[in-house]
């Protein structure tokens, strides 16, 4: 091969090089600029529904909190310490009442779908993970699955036989009153106040996780809205 071939099929071999080379290159940035758009667009619909779900968390909170205040007031009741009676009926609809734990996940099953590697942030992708697989289902099993804080089911029957009897009714047979005090024997007033207290008790545990969810959620929404604002 003289100097001329040389040349002319290394500048050839050259510009196909430097041509594949360019196509990789141009194919790894599209890839890249995909994969950004797509992360993007998966945090801010995981931010979306976090934002839902401490609606959520904060009304079932309120709830639980009311809850409690139920249980005080029925303690003073029984007890016989003086109460508003305006307040009967709201206290003895909430005294018992469960919740559900609804979660927005539509957001973090989409990441799942397309590869939880598309989070290139490895902090921001375990607290995702832990707050979805761990957090929520702990929230949620604890509200509807831990039987002992199945309030209603657990403790309604045995409350409403103690109390039911000394209600006062409206016209439109609404409650409206009790008769105080509560004709009941101190054996019974005993187990009314046990179920008191244990719903209470069990109130406030689950207060502790909803509190430590809460402050997970705001501190995911916190690294996302950096992470997005890049």
């Amino acid at each position: 091969m003289n100097i001329g071939s040389w040349k002319k099929h290394g500048f050839e071999f050259l510009s196909i090089f430097i041509a594949v080379i360019s196509a990789f290159a141009l194919n790894n940035w599209n890839d890249n600029r995909r994969d950004n758009t797509s992360e993007q667009k998966i945090l801010r619909e995981i931010a979306n529904g976090l934002v839902k779900d401490l609606e959520d968390v904060r009304g079932n909170e309120g709830g639980h909190k009311l809850g409690i205040s139920a249980c005080r007031y029925f303690k003073n009741i029984v007890t016989d310490k003086p109460v508003d009676l305006d307040s009967l009926g709201i206290y003895y609809f909430v005294v018992t009442r469960d919740f559900v734990s609804i979660q927005n996940v539509a957001g973090y099953e989409t990441l799942k779908s397309q590869g939880l590697e598309l989070i290139k942030n490895d902090r921001l992708r375990l607290d995702i993970i832990s707050l979805y697989e761990y957090d929520y289902q702990t929230l949620r099993k604890l509200e509807e699955e831990y039987s002992e804080i199945q309030f209603n089911e657990n403790y309604f029957k045995e409350i409403n036989q103690s109390l039911a009897p000394n209600f006062q009714f409206d016209a439109e047979q609404n409650i409206s009153g009790i008769d105080l005090p509560l004709n009941l024997p101190t054996e019974q007033k005993k187990i009314l106040l046990t179920y008191i207290w244990k719903i209470e008790k069990n109130r406030n545990f689950i207060l502790k996780s909803y509190a430590q969810v809460e402050t997970n959620i705001n501190k995911v929404l916190e690294e996302i809205n950096v992470e997005i604002s890049e």
